[in-house]
């Protein structure tokens, strides 16, 4: 269902000191996932996919809709073809990033 993490980083990168992600955007969606997946936020890496979660189709449909309450965003995801969605959620990384996009995209 899930495909690997299309964007791969530093091994030695963690969630704190990445430079091109916002610390506050990557704990917020990490705390949203988190909660849905019914884990701790510290079990959750940058690199974790939805599958090493647990998470479920519908586990991904609660999050992003979590993820856009949170960030007053629209995600475009569907959620009956996921690998066509413009949303990328191989990974916790490529989301962050994507939300990021969206979030900076906002006022535009």
């Amino acid at each position: 269902m899930f495909q690997t993490c299309r964007i791969k980083a530093n091994r030695n990168q963690s969630r704190q000191g990445l430079e091109f992600m916002s610390d506050a955007v990557a704990e917020r969606v990490i705390e949203i996932i988190a909660e849905h997946a019914v884990l701790e936020a510290g079990d959750i890496t940058m690199d974790s996919t939805p599958e090493e979660l647990g998470i479920d189709s519908l586990g991904m449909v609660e999050s992003i809709f979590a993820i856009e309450e949170a960030f007053d965003i629209e995600i475009p995801f569907n959620a009956n073809e996921p690998e066509k969605s413009d949303f990328d959620i191989t990974c916790v990384r490529a989301m962050v990033g994507a939300v990021e996009q969206l979030v900076s995209n906002k006022g535009d």
